[in-house]
């Protein structure tokens, strides 16, 4: 069954932190082809765009566009704080193989 990504409550909180909404901004998530694996991922902060997918949580909103989407199906953002940096992480059950970078990956 094909379910949009979902999006963590400690992700939205980060969003919130940072200000996205009070800047119009969301957090768009994409999926680009290049990448060590074959494709990869691309987070940043956006305005909105008519044909994204919005998924709004704690007044905030991660977008991803129509593209993207199918290769996002049933994904987890989550925000994550290790020793190497705080940064947005994907979980995606459709990547069959990723890099140790964990920003690419194949299907």
């Amino acid at each position: 069954m094909n379910l949009p990504p979902k999006v963590t409550t400690r992700a939205f909180e980060r969003l919130a932190e940072i200000g996205a909404s009070d800047q119009g901004k969301a957090l768009r998530v994409a999926v680009e082809g290049g990448g060590c694996s074959g494709f990869q991922y691309e987070i940043a902060l956006d305005e909105p765009k008519e044909d994204d997918l919005v998924l709004e949580g704690e007044g905030q909103r991660v977008v991803v566009d129509s593209v993207s989407l199918p290769f996002l199906t049933n994904a987890v953002i989550d925000f994550t704080e290790e020793l190497i940096g705080a940064r947005f992480v994907i979980d995606n059950p459709n990547a069959t193989s990723s890099c140790g970078c964990g920003t690419s990956f194949s299907m």
